[in-house]
């Protein structure tokens, strides 16, 4: 048995514990064991190929190639476990996107490879592999830099509104043209000169894409980007005659372009303008207390509504996980719980700024899974509901979108959180959300503010209780 049939035997098993482990995180109960799953199906795919590696580089005496892979494996482990150890969950979004950059970066490095130290190929094959070169290196180029430009947007180190330039959706349009065309060009006469062109052209396409898309759409642009991430391994894949890298890529691909699709119509937005980038929208500067006075409650007020309440939901948002709220939070439920009140979550599909973030994060806090809800399953509930608390949630909770056709979100399904009795909204300001559309919300008559740090004010009402 030779040393290439045991890595191709390592390859199988490891595309089978990923497929496990996506089918392990598609649910919360198994999501534990999903992970598990694709840890072990990474490092039998990274011993297999470190092992083959090394055994071809020793055989063909290239000793300084196996140094600089030990160097690179044990700069890459210590920067990962680092950034692992020391990530928030409110960072968890930003350092996503920043990872898909560098799969990105890496196809585009693989690409320029792949033609610089181009293989000996039958003629036959010669056209096929300029072709996975071109394309390979086009999608890595618009990953990179597409997730470099959602890395500064979520980390707000750039403005999260859209970018919107004049033709913006001619101008999409034109470079996939031209980058068809200088495909084409390239399979029948590889010059450099053309991959530094379509390099060019689509590190221009990856930013301008990603930034003319608005703040309250990030969590489907990280989404998308992970299946863009995906092609650009699977084409890294095909350079390197990998059939890991291939299987992977494709479970990335697919799995994250699928979920885009439902994050899309989870928001009403159209599943083909996510991928040109053209439903950015700059939404209007307005401030929420144009709609009118609102009302301020203390928390030993709204310790007395929920008190007297029966049923209470409570639909959180990135602000409860900026404050990290969630351990209140699951305290202030199971102290409700003692008291005889039903409570539950309603979690929008969108919540945060990365999908299934406010799920991570009350699973966290040993929230109980039966009684975290989706919004399709929650929704009709709000109208029997006595109170709802909203901790850090802004445009998922918006009215707007339901009853404002001029919104710059209508039509995005939202929780119809003022459909019941009592709304009791934590904010630290009256700022608009991250999407900055106004939310006629705050100034209901059945709805009231309780200003401050979320996870302080949830402790007061715990203490109050």
């Amino acid at each position: 048995m030779t040393a290439e049939s045991i890595a191709a035997a390592a390859y199988i098993v490891a595309a089978l514990l990923f497929i496990m482990s996506l089918a392990g995180l598609s649910r919360h109960e198994s999501a534990r064991n999903g992970v598990v799953y694709g840890i072990v199906g990474m490092t039998i795919a990274l011993a297999a190929t470190i092992v083959l590696t090394v055994l071809d580089a020793w055989s063909a005496g290239a000793t300084f190639g196996l140094v600089l892979l030990v160097v690179a494996v044990l700069i890459g482990a210590a920067i990962g476990l680092w950034r692992a150890r020391v990530v928030e969950m409110t960072g968890m979004p930003q350092l996503i996107a920043l990872l898909h950059s560098f799969v990105g970066l890496a196809a585009v490095l693989v690409g320029w490879n792949g033609y610089l130290d181009e293989p000996e190929l039958s003629a036959e094959l010669v056209g096929i592999h300029h072709a996975e070169v071109f394309i390979g290196v086009f999608i890595g180029a618009v990953t990179f830099t597409g997730s470099i430009v959602a890395f500064l947007k979520l980390s707000a180190r750039m403005s999260s509104a859209p970018l919107v330039l004049p033709g913006r959706n001619a101008m999409n349009l034109g470079a996939l043209v031209v980058f068809v065309a200088l495909t084409v060009w390239f399979v029948i006469d590889p010059q450099l000169w053309l991959l530094i062109a379509v390099t060019a052209l689509a590190l221009a396409l990856g930013w301008h894409l990603v930034a003319s898309i608005g703040g309250g759409d990030m969590p489907v642009v990280v989404s998308m980007l992970n299946s863009y991430s995906g092609w650009a391994a699977a084409a890294a894949g095909f350079l390197l005659n990998n059939d890991l890298l291939i299987v992977t890529g494709a479970l990335v691909g697919s799995s994250g372009a699928y979920l885009s699709y439902i994050m899309c119509k989870a928001m009403n937005r159209s599943f083909l303008s996510v991928i040109a980038g053209g439903f950015g929208i700059e939404a209007p500067a307005a401030s929420d207390a144009e709609h009118g006075e609102y009302r301020e409650l203390a928390p030993d007020d709204v310790a007395q509504l929920l008190r007297d309440a029966d049923s209470v939901i409570i639909t959180p948002g990135y602000g409860m996980a900026v404050a990290q709220a969630q351990y209140p939070v699951a305290g202030l439920t199971s102290r409700l719980r003692e008291l005889g009140v039903n409570v539950r979550f309603g979690i929008h599909p969108v919540a945060g700024r990365l999908p299934g973030h406010m799920n991570v994060l009350l699973a966290e806090a040993r929230v109980p899974y039966d009684i975290v809800l989706g919004m399709d399953e929650i929704n009709d509930d709000f109208a029997t509901t006595d109170v709802v608390l909203v901790i850090g949630a802004n445009d998922t909770v918006n009215p707007a979108a339901a009853e404002d056709p001029s919104s710059p979100i209508a039509g995005m399904p939202v929780l119809r959180v003022w459909e019941a009795q009592q709304v009791v909204v934590f904010k630290r300001s009256m700022a608009s959300g991250y999407a900055g559309v106004a939310n006629p919300l705050f100034s209901r008559e059945n709805a009231a503010m309780l200003f401050g740090d979320a996870k302080q004010r949830v402790e007061d009402i715990l203490r109050e209780l």
